[in-house]
């Protein structure tokens, strides 16, 4: 009679160095039956390193502080609502001179054109107005759980903003330093939803998959650009990025869930406040 012998293999991440390395551990077993010659399991550890290629969450975030930040002391951040990019892109044709986000690869804004076609349809998308409200409302939620600094909330910011519309007010001033001097705060947060696709389809196959892409600022009240973030990301299959499926639990998220994971690993690296308890 021949044995019979089972395979499982388990997955787990152990360990995670300086927010760089991650270390995953693959665990094959082979179960013999109690009347084979060794009855015993014979366990086959892998261990994958997979190394972020830029910065501490790859080249999907991406932060930049002043040399000028020690000079400063931010006690007070006023949080003003993102804007959304308002002007329409072009799908299927990409033209050199188009302005991709940082981190974007231009085949990523193109599909490709039916031929024979007399004249190419050339689909533009925008950015959905509420884009800018839901990155806001989630770097709200966790910028005011953070220690050691006092955040604004969009709200105060947007009335500073808007008493300011007066013939008294400076001509050309940027709308950060703006609300930090109404609000007599030491900066102002400030920011644009630049891509906000959702996905076409459902977590198990999307096509296209969501895209998401936002940038971020941090304005003293003199004008000065103390920090800088930016996040971009198109989900990919595996094959392209094996460290965001695993991430993603091997499914297909929607934007707001692309847009979580950007809010949260751009704070990773915001140099005001500490993060609380939970």
């Amino acid at each position: 009679m021949h044995s019979r012998q089972g395979f499982g293999v388990r997955g787990e991440v152990i360990k995670i160095r300086n927010k760089r390395t991650v270390a995953l551990r693959l665990t094959v077993r082979q179960a013999h039956r109690p009347e084979s010659v060794r009855g015993t399991l014979y366990v086959l550890t892998l261990t994958v390193l997979v190394l972020a290629v830029v910065g501490c969450s790859g080249s999907k975030v991406t932060t930049k502080s002043s040399a000028e930040l020690p000079r400063y002391q931010i006690r007070t951040i006023a949080l003003v609502p993102f804007t959304t990019l308002a002007t329409p892109q072009v799908r299927d044709v990409v033209d050199q001179t188009f302005s991709a986000p940082p981190g974007a690869r231009r085949s990523d804004m193109a599909i490709s054109v039916p031929p024979n076609t007399e004249q190419p349809f050339r689909q533009t998308v925008t950015v959905p107005t509420g884009a800018g409200d839901i990155v806001t409302q989630l770097l709200w939620s966790r910028l005011m759980a953070r220690q050691g600094m006092t955040v604004l909330s969009p709200g105060e910011a947007a009335k500073a903003l808007a008493s300011s519309a007066t013939p008294q007010s400076p001509t050309g001033q940027l709308p950060a330093v703006t609300v930090a001097k109404q609000l007599k705060a030491d900066a102002s947060l400030i920011g644009q939803v630049l891509v906000y696709q959702e996905r076409v389809g459902g977590r198990f196959g999307a096509s296209p998959p969501a895209t998401v892409g936002f940038e971020a600022k941090v304005v003293a009240a003199d004008g000065q650009v103390l920090w800088e973030g930016n996040y971009y990301e198109k989900q990919r299959p595996m094959t392209e990025d094996f460290m965001g499926f695993i991430q993603r639990h091997g499914v297909f998220v929607t934007a707001e869930e692309l847009a979580i994971y950007g809010v949260d690993h751009m704070l990773l690296e915001f140099p005001f406040g500490t993060v609380g308890e939970h």
